[in-house]
């Protein structure tokens, strides 16, 4: 499953930060019994690999990846975990060759033209535009649209519930990232039945470029 298969298989991909590794599956399957099956978790924690590595063993119909790569080691750290998919905060001639030598797909992210016309040339065609209300939000991504119409994006930073569906109604938007689905009071009450609430609403959502 390629990048671009991976944003079409639900409306968001919830951009997941784990405190203690005891969350992680639990989380997993409260967002899957929602109907959300993509799950990034960053590598914003110590436990972010461990808690990776419990959910690709233990929840099998989770799609789990790792986000927030930065470095090119990072990439065989991921598929070592279990990792299905990688997702960067940017782009750098080094990630996209540790990219190519990995068997790893990889969502990265820009947000500028020049850095989408880079992407572009390296092969990449479906990106996260990030930050995305900071680089200009749906404006910004309506006016890439016509110099980039063979782009699509999953737009992450600053997406909520209540302006996802107007980033989903775009023609370039296939997907959208964001932390609502997770809050961390709620994770770290092990309220799982709020998590599952939020996922079930998140699923009813509909992107226009899927």
């Amino acid at each position: 499953m390629d990048a671009l298969e991976l944003m079409r298989v639900g409306p968001v991909i919830p951009v997941i930060v784990i405190d203690d590794v005891a969350h992680g599956v639990p989380l997993a399957k409260a967002l899957v019994a929602g109907g959300v099956r993509v799950l990034e978790v960053t590598l914003r924690t110590p436990v972010a690999l461990e808690a990776v590595r419990a959910i690709s063993r233990e929840v099998a119909d989770a799609i789990v990846g790792v986000g927030t790569i930065s470095r090119a080691d990072e990439f065989q750290q991921a598929i070592d975990a279990g990792a299905r998919f990688g997702v960067s905060p940017g782009l750098t001639p080094e990630l996209i060759n540790a990219s190519r030598a990995t068997s790893l797909p990889l969502l990265p992210g820009v947000m500028t033209p020049s850095e989408i016309i880079a992407a572009r040339a390296a092969g990449f065609f479906a990106l996260k535009l990030f930050p995305a209300q900071q680089a200009g939000g749906i404006e910004m991504l309506k006016a890439l649209n016509g110099p980039f119409p063979d782009v699509i994006f999953c737009p992450t930073g600053g997406v909520t519930a209540t302006n996802a569906s107007a980033f989903l109604a775009l023609p370039n938007v296939a997907c959208v990232g964001g932390s609502w689905l997770v809050p961390r009071d709620a994770v770290k009450a092990g309220d799982w039945g709020k998590i599952t609430a939020l996922a079930l609403e998140a699923s009813k959502l509909h992107a226009r470029a899927a």
